[in-house]
């Protein structure tokens, strides 16, 4: 007979979740039992917890490195399947079993909003570089021209339209399929003594479409404005992260914030310290490499070659006389862009680590240790992405506002008009600009 050797004391609900995950402790007490009794740097178990989680940091940057010198396209897809992760961890935060049960195809109306989501969120910022990739054949631009155009009435009508499938055993097999509303869909599928259940599921899918998809297209524009836009905030991320680890690791004493035990000012300290010169360094060494600096305007993979503009040009400044002989250096080169990576690197080190801190506090609140389980030492996808996701929205929105040019250029002349007008007008303008041209004196 088997033996249930962890036992609580607390009886065994239907509603027990579908995955098992440690809960944090709750219990309230002094801040230095809370806090200090916690830290990395008494913790027993340190050096054990240390090396999986370097052995699972080592595998994730290389393996992130690679996909990176892939190129734009495939940084896309990673950031893709990092998505769907993420809402797997999401959706399962909130996910009953016994209510699932009763409750027969109801995770695919989950999954249902969310590729439709996705489909509209990368349909409006990939339409035009869609278009740039397959303007050569006729045929296939009058395709491409009708989804770009008729792409919002698609998604929303995907939306709103689900195909229901169910199978039948009877002597055969048999497959039927309906087409409802998925709107419709949730409303005939109520039952009675579980609507506080249906509905907090369907507004927790609709929030996690907000979460996951806000800061995804974030990310997706920095990649396709240059990689380097992309990686640069996500390296000084990952670098405030590790020393912030290894800071506190050593060297931590004072705890920092109750919502994460294990944070201390020295670890915080730290790792600011190490962002903000990593972020100078590392600026003036991908700066240098034009496939990390040129946007890409198409769907293509080759190489790019561009002209680098004024921020990736090294200006060179003569050092002083004080500087020692045997120094090696009598000038520096510097690139512009390097002080404007001197403000994501102080966003990275100061308030990016919010992003950690409120996941921190929403674990607590539903009483779970991390997200998920899929990378050893570290957590779920999501305990990793807490920080990106603000740091994304703050690099794409400080690249609009202070470094692309806010007057109109030709370029953006050009875009506007291949995305608005057909064929027929854009060869119309031509020759009308052609005539103009013509017609004014020299």
């Amino acid at each position: 007979m088997h033996k249930d050797n962890n036992n609580t004391g607390a009886p065994s609900t239907p509603t027990a979740r579908l995955r098992h995950r440690k809960r944090s402790s709750e219990a309230v007490g002094d801040a230095s039992k809370e806090n200090g009794g916690r830290l990395l740097v008494n913790d027993q178990n340190k050096y054990k917890s240390m090396w999986i989680r370097a052995q699972s940091t080592i595998w994730m940057i290389g393996s992130f490195a690679f996909v990176v010198y892939m190129g734009h396209l495939y940084i896309t897809a990673m950031v893709v399947v990092i998505q769907i992760y993420m809402a797997k961890e999401l959706f399962n935060l909130l996910r009953k079993a016994n209510e699932e049960r009763q409750l027969p195809g109801f995770r695919l109306l989950n999954w249902h909003f969310f590729f439709t989501a996705m489909l509209f969120v990368y349909g409006r910022i990939l339409n035009q570089r869609l278009y740039n990739t397959v303007t050569s054949g006729k045929s296939l631009y009058q395709l491409v021209i009708s989804l770009i155009k008729y792409h919002m009435v698609i998604c929303y009508s995907l939306y709103i339209a689900a195909a229901v499938c169910s199978w039948h055993s009877s002597g055969i097999d048999i497959i039927t399929c309906k087409i409802n509303s998925g709107f419709m869909w949730f409303i005939l599928t109520l039952k009675k003594k579980m609507y506080k259940y249906q509905f907090g599921q369907y507004a927790w899918t609709h929030m996690i479409l907000i979460v996951v998809f806000t800061q995804s297209s974030f990310t997706v524009a920095n990649i396709f404005e240059g990689i380097f836009w992309f990686l640069l905030p996500a390296t000084l991320i990952v670098i405030n992260d590790i020393f912030a680890y290894i800071c506190g690791f050593f060297f931590g004493k004072t705890p920092l914030i109750k919502l994460s035990p294990k944070k201390t000012w020295e670890g915080f300290i730290g790792a600011s310290i190490t962002t903000m010169i990593s972020a100078f360094v590392l600026a003036n060494i991908m700066g240098r490499f034009q496939w990390q600096t040129c946007p890409r305007k198409d769907l293509s993979t080759g190489w790019l070659q561009c002209d680098p503009g004024p921020l990736f040009k090294p200006e060179y400044f003569t050092l002083p006389g004080w500087i020692p002989q045997w120094f090696p250096w009598k000038e520096i080169s510097i690139l512009p862009v390097q002080w404007h990576a001197l403000c994501l690197g102080l966003f990275a080190s100061i308030i990016a680590p919010f992003g950690g801190f409120f996941a921190s506090g929403f674990k607590r609140a539903f009483k779970v240790k991390d997200f998920g389980d899929s990378i050893p030492g570290h957590g779920g996808i999501t305990d990793r992405m807490d920080c990106q996701m603000v740091m994304a929205v703050f690099a794409y929105i400080y690249h609009q506002s202070f470094v692309v040019p806010q007057s109109v250029s030709v370029d953006m002349l050009m875009e506007q008009i291949l995305r608005s007008l057909p064929y027929e007008e854009q060869y119309t303008l031509y020759t009308r600009l052609a005539e103009l041209i013509r017609g004014r004196p020299t």
